[in-house]
């Protein structure tokens, strides 16, 4: 004979999300404090993603008055507070939900703000691009390489290999760099026109001697500041789009 089912297990939490969160939520959720019932045994990561809210936008969680892990099982009855990371976020710092800091500030941009990837080069930040990996391809490099995921996307930043990622709330890419700059209290260490816009490895100056097969008759006749790409080969130097480059980082920066 076979035995009954078993009986399903209700848990029922009280859930506070910090204010700058709360947008991520459900129209129906978007109060200080409400219920959440849920039928299975979970952790707290799950349930808060499961409202919306990506644990990569999380900077601290407490479970009746005491700070816990993403991993805190939890059960009926509890209080749970969801707090916001503080501005500017510090990943080199460990914490208790990242206990692992990174050794250096370094972005992976997705598809869906690529052109932010190319922002964050042009201003000197080392940012991974690559349009034909996939997201679980994405989430795995970013946490083999240590670095921050930059993305659109909340469904990617779910991904539980990822420690470090931000969703970008700004629409325009010059609007995205500078919430990214902000973000992380980026301003006094950006190098402008220090790196690669196309693979982003860093720039060197070269003589202009040693890249003359390489320039246009009229560069030559005009230019003789140049760098090069160390890895592509690619060679810069301060043309008629000078100006309007450094009015775009004017616009979004300041």
């Amino acid at each position: 004979m076979a035995a009954p089912p078993r009986a399903t297990q209700q848990i029922t939490l009280e859930i506070t999300i910090a204010e700058p969160l709360q947008f991520l939520l459900a129209r129906d959720r978007r109060l200080p404090t409400f219920e959440q019932t849920i039928y299975r045994q979970a952790s707290l990561k799950d349930v808060i993603e499961s409202l919306g809210v990506p644990h990569t936008e999380i900077g601290r969680l407490r479970v009746n008055g005491h700070e816990v892990g993403f991993d805190h099982r939890v059960a009926d009855g509890e209080t749970i507070h969801v707090e916001a990371l503080a501005t500017p976020r510090n990943v080199l710092q460990p914490s208790m939900l990242r206990p692992v800091p990174l050794t250096e500030l370094r972005f992976l941009v997705d598809v869906n703000v690529a052109r932010l990837g190319k922002l964050l080069r042009l201003v000197g930040c080392d940012t991974f691009y690559d349009p034909d990996l996939s997201d679980t391809e994405l989430a795995r490099l970013a946490a083999a390489q240590g670095r921050v995921l930059l993305t659109r996307d909340r469904a990617l930043l779910r991904h539980g290999c990822i420690d470090y990622g931000h969703l970008v709330r700004a629409e325009k890419p010059r609007t995205q760099l500078r919430e990214v700059v902000r973000l992380f209290g980026l301003r006094e260490q950006l190098r402008p026109f220090s790196r690669c816009m196309h693979c982003n490895a860093a720039l060197q100056r070269v003589s202009k001697s040693t890249i003359l097969d390489q320039l246009q008759p009229l560069t030559i006749r005009y230019y003789n500041d140049f760098m090069q790409c160390s890895g592509c080969g690619k060679i810069y130097w301060e043309g008629s789009h000078q100006q309007g480059l450094e009015d775009l980082l004017t616009e979004a920066l300041w």
